[in-house]
């Protein structure tokens, strides 16, 4: 029998100021994890979530889902504003397969009553849905994907290339929020703040000119926790430093942090 895995201690974030960038309505995990481990989580949100500019449209796609062989949700806010939306039009039909990039999309499918869903095996990205043995013959079949406005093509160009005939619902836009980072420079300046935890390219983007340029120094020397090798590129090309890239999901992230600063205290 595999032996349980040891729960980090209860403070291990203490004295630890964490700025969270994710969408507000989606840093309630993280933060309470981080809380929970004695952390201060300080929301700043680099991300906002609003509707798709072309609702008819969703609908339509909505209203024809029994065409399709396949659905894939790229992201837990790709489920919530499809699926809501679909249970108001219809009922999933019966024979349709449901994929999800994600352990997160997969939980927010679950809360829709989805339970047999499609996964990735260790990579939660769209090379790790590719590489799943379903997806290696799927010519001639029809392929949603439920997405946000603007997103990554190699999930559905690399399907089409497969034989695919590929149609996106775009479900969401992201953008720029208009926040003050007054808050976090005064925390650099003081001292007191620790790590970011930054979730997606477009993300750090933001908040690169969000925190301006007087920020832009203290953001190039701030330990930033991604879970992603293609975020950790960009933060490469902003000149940000000390880059941790974590597992996946908000249980992996908080673990590369706590290593990270359990290591700090051995040096």
């Amino acid at each position: 029998m595999k032996a349980a895995a040891t729960p980090p201690p209860a403070a291990a974030l203490a004295g630890r100021s964490i700025v969270v960038t994710r969408p507000r309505e989606q840093s309630a995990g993280i933060a309470g994890l981080i809380k929970a481990l004695g952390g201060r989580a300080m929301l700043f949100p680099a991300l906002e979530i609003v509707d798709s500019g072309n609702r008819s449209a969703l609908n339509a796609l909505i209203d024809r889902l029994d065409q399709f062989d396949l659905a894939i949700f790229i992201s837990p806010t790709a489920v919530n504003r499809a699926m809501s939306l679909i249970r108001v039009r219809r009922r999933l039909p019966g024979a349709l397969r449901i994929a999800a990039i994600g352990e997160g999309s997969a939980r927010e499918l679950r809360r829709f009553e989805v339970d047999q869903i499609l996964l990735p095996e260790g990579r939660f990205d769209s090379e790790g849905l590719l590489g799943l043995s379903e997806f290696a013959d799927v010519g001639g079949k029809s392929i949603v994907i439920f997405r946000g406005e603007g997103g990554r093509e190699l999930l559905g160009d690399a399907l089409a290339a497969r034989g695919a005939r590929i149609e996106y619902a775009e479900c969401y836009r992201r953008v720029r929020p208009h926040g003050d980072s007054q808050e976090l420079l005064r925390a650099w300046a003081r001292g007191e703040l620790h790590a970011i935890v930054v979730t997606s390219t477009e993300g750090l983007r933001n908040l690169f000119e969000m925190v301006g340029t007087l920020g832009r120094p203290w953001l190039r020397k701030t330990p930033l926790f991604v879970p992603h090798e293609r975020i950790a590129a960009v933060a490469g090309e902003l000149g940000i430093a000390n880059v941790v890239v974590t597992e996946p999901g908000d249980e992996g992230m908080v673990t590369g942090m706590i290593r990270f600063f359990a290591a700090q205290r051995l040096e």
